[in-house]
């Protein structure tokens, strides 16, 4: 056993993989008129320990007004990439987020999340097993969501509380789901959504490279895959790979987090675009996915629209390698 309580599996000379006879991975197909749909990540209250270094902001109040806005603006469905809350074991800290998942539920906007590294800390079992009561759709070895013509694949980036056969059974999966979609004729755009970016310039956190390995090569591989959306850094940031698009969106409500800047640093396309809490929206307009930053105004009345960024369908953009490159500033 490890010290969080999950089996050590590493002594394993060879992993037994259990697949399903119908290995297609579509968990929900929702349908409608409404094409929008919103991604937000990192809402968790801040912690004392964090304080030290970081300023607060009102934090509590921001992540109130943030799904207050999801609500008026009533997206098909509303994603959170992980860190939901502080401690996942806390049902204190879980009552807030009840609250306005509840809420947005009671609207019939269906509520979808994947674990972040704050769900899993300290009691990771009590932790997962009250994220899985919220959230019953949720597979930890990943799960998709189709709305309309857009495909959004979940994985799970806390690499440390999967076991060896969970781990390499969620990166197959990965590359036979996106490669399923990429032969769907009802998809156009594929969304991958996890916690940890592969890509940051944060003070606070490191890039991780797991996820740089395991999933950014599939992702820039699949032909109709456009869009990586991912949190962790509590900061809005935005890199282009091989001609696609991977965002930080990590502004729900965790302290806002300081950015490295200049020489050796990554090329952060919205290097200028640095709100304090955010989220965004992604809207299909005809060949074209719309993503649209919505980020807190300066006297906390509201959010209000921000950067915007415009991705071609599969047709109109280049089949890509699994080589990864960044260009440097």
């Amino acid at each position: 056993m490890t010290d969080d309580g999950l089996k050590d599996d590493s002594h394993l000379s060879s992993v037994i993989l259990f697949w399903p006879e119908n290995f297609f991975p579509l968990k929900h197909l929702e349908s409608s008129t409404n094409h929008i749909i919103a991604f937000a990540a990192d809402t968790q209250a801040p912690m004392f320990v964090e304080t030290i270094l970081l300023r607060k902001h009102n934090n509590r109040k921001a992540t109130e007004l943030l799904f207050a806005d999801v609500l008026q603006r009533h997206p098909a469905a509303f994603f959170l990439l992980g860190d939901l809350v502080n401690l996942g074991y806390s049902n204190r800290q879980w009552k807030p987020i009840d609250r306005y998942v509840q809420s947005l539920r009671n609207h019939n906007i269906p509520v979808h999340a994947i674990l972040g590294n704050h769900e899993v800390m300290g009691r990771p079992r009590e932790g997962i097993r009250k994220f899985q009561e919220r959230f019953p759709d949720h597979q930890p070895t990943g799960y998709t969501v189709c709305i309309n013509n857009v495909a959004i694949v979940l994985v799970n980036s806390n690499f440390s509380n999967l076991s060896v056969n969970e781990e390499v059974s969620q990166t197959l999966w990965y590359q036979k789901t996106l490669e399923q979609f990429d032969e769907d004729e009802k998809i156009d755009f594929i969304i991958t959504g996890c916690h940890h970016s592969p890509y940051t310039n944060s003070r606070i956190v490191k890039p991780s490279k797991e996820v740089e390995e395991k999933f950014v090569p599939p992702f820039l591989k699949s032909r109709k895959s456009c869009l990586f959306l991912s949190g962790h850094c509590h900061a809005y940031e935005h890199y282009k790979v091989e001609g696609k698009d991977f965002l930080v969106i990590g502004g729900g409500g965790g302290l806002k987090q300081p950015l490295r800047q200049g020489i050796g640093t990554l090329a952060d396309i919205a290097s200028d675009y640095k709100p304090l809490f955010h989220y965004v929206m992604v809207e299909t307009l005809g060949d074209t996915l719309q993503v649209t930053s919505y980020h807190i105004k300066k006297d906390f009345s509201g959010f209000e629209e921000g950067q915007k960024t415009l991705i071609k369908k599969a047709a109109s953009m280049p089949l890509s390698n699994s080589a990864t490159s960044i260009v440097q500033p």
